[in-house]
């Protein structure tokens, strides 16, 4: 059975759709070779153009597989490129959103969803959108595991906080099993006083859930996504690629400890 990840924290900017796109694609080509399935569950589509499509043409999305519009295999897509699969995302998924909410069981409509599938995959990473709506409780709701990225900066320990309730009010109401797989400090410069110090408070509260991989700041990494590849493809020599290479070897061991 599949272990399902989300990648969530509900503040933005911190690198959650850089270490979802980032994360899959080094998992892919990681020894064991395991079968990744991306989900974007952001309307801004961000995991999907980065990856290389083109959101704005979707024929099937996320959306169509949570209004039970289109069946599991219609949505999902083949990223020959990128080594794994995707479900993508566009604006049409806001309006998911209120239609979720009016359902009895709706924040387990994805879970439901990809139920016949879990078998077929290794990891499936689903990608958070930065707040707290339906589809963050959908994604939560159906993960195994979460992963928190988190930029070392002054309001990281207050978005975190935030966070953490949200995840004891899901493991208290839909998903008692939801396990916190490790934080992972994003967007890391060990030059700036600050960031060491946020960074040394995170290990401090977070122990041994922290990931030893730190994602540094980095150009390239920053430049993959317009070009719609990952990072491994478009410089897998580059400081942020060993450093989501590394983050794909600690997920696997933590995985296999489960």
């Amino acid at each position: 059975m599949a272990t399902i990840i989300a990648i969530a924290n509900q503040k933005g900017g911190v690198g959650k759709t850089t270490t979802a796109v980032n994360l899959a694609s080094s998992l892919t080509e990681s020894k064991m070779r395991p079968n990744v399935l991306l989900i974007d569950l952001d309307p801004q589509g961000n995991a999907t153009t980065g990856i290389g499509v083109d959101k704005h043409t979707l024929e099937y999305g996320v959306v169509d597989l949570l209004l039970g519009e289109a069946s599991i295999a219609e949505v999902i897509l083949d990223l020959d490129k990128a080594g794994l699969r995707l479900i993508g995302a566009n604006g049409e998924l806001t309006g998911a959103e209120v239609l979720l909410a009016q359902e009895p069981r709706g924040i387990f409509t994805l879970k439901e969803a990809l139920a016949p599938i879990r078998g077929n995959f290794d990891y499936i990473i689903l990608d958070c959108a930065p707040s707290l709506n339906m589809l963050t409780l959908n994604s939560l709701a159906a993960a195994t595991d979460i992963i928190i990225p988190v930029q070392c900066e002054y309001y990281a320990l207050e978005g975190i906080s935030a966070l953490m309730d949200t995840i004891s009010s899901v493991k208290e109401t839909a998903n008692p099993d939801l396990n916190i797989m490790g934080v992972l400090r994003t967007m890391y410069d060990g030059r700036n006083t600050l960031a060491v110090q946020v960074s040394e408070n995170l290990e401090a509260h977070f122990g041994e859930k922290m990931f030893e991989a730190m994602v540094p700041r980095n150009v390239r990494l920053a430049e993959a996504p317009s070009y719609g590849v990952p990072i491994t493809v478009y410089d897998g020599k580059s400081k942020g690629a060993i450093a989501y290479i590394e983050l794909a070897r600690e997920v696997i061991a933590r995985s296999k400890k489960r």
